[in-house]
């Protein structure tokens, strides 16, 4: 098993979060949000929430964002979904990736079922950046 790649062991789960954010925003994903978890749930720190187009754009983003953390050799622990392209999952541990195609995401209303969340500004998370 690789280990992960030195310059990303000691990042911050909201780091993580951030380049999951960041690659989101490259492949044109819409209404990217990332929710502070911490405090409130017992087996992640973080979710990044995002919409798709279509559903093979949410299929689409679901590889380029699992690519660029197993790049970092950071590798999804779960990851459910990918054949309908309607509810992506990727489970990084400490940071939950869901990609919904929009009307999945406005039934399943992710923010409000963790309206207790943190947001975190997707401005802020651009400012922490991706670092190659």
């Amino acid at each position: 098993m690789q280990q992960v790649k030195k310059e990303y062991q000691d990042k911050s789960s909201l780091e993580l979060a951030t380049i999951c954010a960041q690659t989101a925003l490259d492949a044109k994903a819409e209404a990217v949000v990332v929710l502070d978890v911490r405090g409130i749930s017992s087996f992640t720190d973080f979710f990044v929430i995002m919409s798709g187009r279509s559903t093979r754009h949410v299929q689409g983003l679901a590889e380029i964002i699992e690519g660029e953390m197993r790049s970092k050799r950071i590798n999804t622990s779960h990851a459910e979904g990918m054949e309908e392209g309607l509810w992506v999952l990727l489970d990084f541990n400490d940071i939950v990736v869901h990609i919904f195609y929009h009307e999945q995401r406005q039934f399943y209303d992710l923010e409000g079922l963790w309206k207790a969340a943190q947001p975190v500004p997707v401005q802020e998370s651009q400012a922490a950046g991706r670092q190659e």
